[in-house]
């Protein structure tokens, strides 16, 4: 909700008020002036007596009566009205208020509420403080959730690095190229966990940095699967490249950061067969895509498989592989190129994903 939809409904209740009051002030000076003219006639032919002397500066008494009866019945339809209008403005107004000074002390939980006859203001108000409500208490959840998913990711690789470490330091492991290894393995995933964990972040905050340059984006292609080539064709998979030759606009680092992503993906949840990785040019979009022979991944979870430490191997009952940032890595360094990706069923029975962005 900002300043100017503020300003604007702030103007529309007033005007509501001003009207009110003014149709409230038009009824009561119609009901005196036609009650007058009915009371008067009404003496005049029924009750002549009643009236006072044509020379005389005082009422009679009949006509105090009529003057008491008229003040009393305005001032009672005054009143009435006012209250009306004043639950109608004041009842929404007092419920974000107080909902505000327990959002304040900590209840993120807490919503505002509005009567049946609410003015259309009061009522965006209410709907607007309990969106804001739901986004505060929303980030509040994926924050939590996001520190215990960083404890939980970072627990098991720190957890073995220390035992190995300990093992060394009291004799239990001889030091030998294999263990040093293995304690280099578990560093490097660190590392990639904390830049999986850094480029998502950069994202989200706005400040993810890119360097857009005109690229070979095939060779591009190919280094990465030069580099994953080994470890995909000893899982059984076989690589179908379809490659454009035209140069694209992008950050090479970056597109190859996904791409491997994308590969590493594959590696851990699809089904060893036939991976096809095709770049292509549609209009003044660049299109990547790797696309796998299964098990594919279910439509609902097409949705929610971008977001940080989401597994879609969850939805074929298997257990869970990888940190859950691979996907968010790519959607960030998509979105920072003004592109987008998304997850489609492939015509082999699997997955493709498909990243486009302008180039």
């Amino acid at each position: 909700m900002n300043l100017l939809s503020v300003i604007v409904r702030s103007k529309g209740l007033g005007r509501q008020i001003v009207s009110s009051v003014a149709i409230l002030v038009l009824a009561v000076m119609l009901m005196v002036l036609l009650g007058s003219y009915a009371f008067y006639a009404t003496l005049w032919m029924v009750y002549p007596a009643w009236l006072s002397a044509p020379d005389s500066w005082l009422p009679s008494l009949a006509e105090w009566g009529w003057i008491i009866g008229t003040t009393l019945t305005g001032l009672t339809i005054a009143v009435w009205v006012a209250i009306r209008l004043a639950r109608r403005i004041l009842a929404p107004l007092n419920s974000v208020a107080t909902s505000l000074r327990q959002v304040a002390q900590g209840d993120l939980a807490a919503r505002a509420s509005t009567a049946d006859h609410s003015l259309g203001e009061a009522t965006q108000l209410v709907n607007d403080f309990n969106t804001m409500a739901e986004r505060l208490e929303r980030a509040e959840q994926e924050r939590i959730f996001w520190n215990a998913a960083i404890a939980h990711e970072l627990r098991t690789p720190v957890t073995i690095l220390r035992g190995r470490l300990q093992g060394l330091t009291e004799g239990i492991f001889q030091p030998d190229p294999a263990l040093f290894a293995s304690l280099l393995s578990q560093v490097e995933g660190l590392g990639r966990l904390i830049e999986d964990l850094r480029v998502v972040g950069l994202a989200e905050s706005g400040h993810l940095q890119i360097q857009l340059q005109q690229a070979e984006l095939r060779q591009e292609v190919m280094t990465v699967v030069k580099a994953c080539e080994s470890a995909l064709l000893e899982k059984g998979f076989v690589l179908l490249l379809a490659l454009d030759a035209r140069p694209a606009l992008c950050d090479p680092v970056r597109i190859r950061q996904a791409l491997l992503a994308l590969l590493e993906n594959a590696l851990r949840h699809a089904t060893p067969g036939t991976l096809t990785i095709r770049t292509a040019t549609a209009g003044d979009m660049v299109e990547l895509s790797v696309e796998d022979s299964g098990p594919g991944i279910e439509v609902a979870d097409t949705q929610t498989i971008f977001n940080a430490f989401q597994r879609g191997a969850l939805a074929h009952g298997t257990h869970p592989k990888g940190s859950g940032l691979g996907l968010a890595v790519v959607k960030a360094i998509v979105g920072a190129h003004r592109g987008t990706v998304i997850c489609k069923p492939s015509a082999a029975g699997g997955a493709c994903f498909l990243m486009r962005w302008p180039g």
